[in-house]
């Protein structure tokens, strides 16, 4: 019996992004360049590595259809994904991105079969495990981008925004003790 497939991993890419692009249309443009600490992404740096997150998976698994990283130049391919992040971009140009590549990613992955996503992939030399699944690979682009938005929803309160997430709950709970 399968559980889930490319039509699972796809909707699941899709409701993530949705919540994602939530977030960056409730941000103001004018802390779009706010940063935690001096160290970190700004939110427009945050929000434009998160349209690119799918980036290498893709290469690796759509472009090359690897089935190792033998031969795959790891530093090449991520100053190339660097640069394009760097790109300075306004708002408006930041939601397209991530509604535009989003839904690439996602129209890819609902297109694969099971066979693709259960084939196993040779990491690199002295990793741990050392193979993959393909399926393990492509879904670690959304627990990725799941990971980056957990902080942009800390960054959410810390300029003054609670988070969509936690406003539908609390109206969830509300509408409960009204019962």
């Amino acid at each position: 019996m399968r559980y889930y497939g490319p039509k699972e991993l796809a909707f699941g890419n899709r409701t993530v992004r949705k919540n994602t692009l939530i977030i960056a249309q409730e941000i103001p443009e004018d802390k779009y360049e706010f940063k935690p600490v001096p160290e970190y992404r700004s939110v427009a740096q945050l929000l434009t590595h998160i349209a690119f997150a799918y980036s290498f998976q893709y290469q690796f698994h759509a472009v090359e259809q690897r089935g190792s990283f033998d031969g795959f130049d790891f530093p090449s391919f991520m100053k190339n994904i660097i640069a394009e992040e760097s790109r300075s971009r306004d708002k408006a140009q930041i939601i397209d991105l991530l509604k535009n590549e989003g839904e690439k990613w996602a129209a890819w992955v609902e297109g694969l079969s099971e066979d693709f996503l259960s084939q196993i992939v040779g990491m690199p030399k002295d990793s741990t495990p050392a193979t993959k699944s393909r399926f393990e690979m492509i879904l670690s682009v959304k627990e990725h981008e799941m990971h980056h938005r957990g902080q942009l929803m800390l960054i959410e309160r810390l300029v003054g925004i609670v988070p969509h997430l936690t406003r539908e709950r609390e109206a969830r709970m509300a509408q409960m003790n009204q019962k």
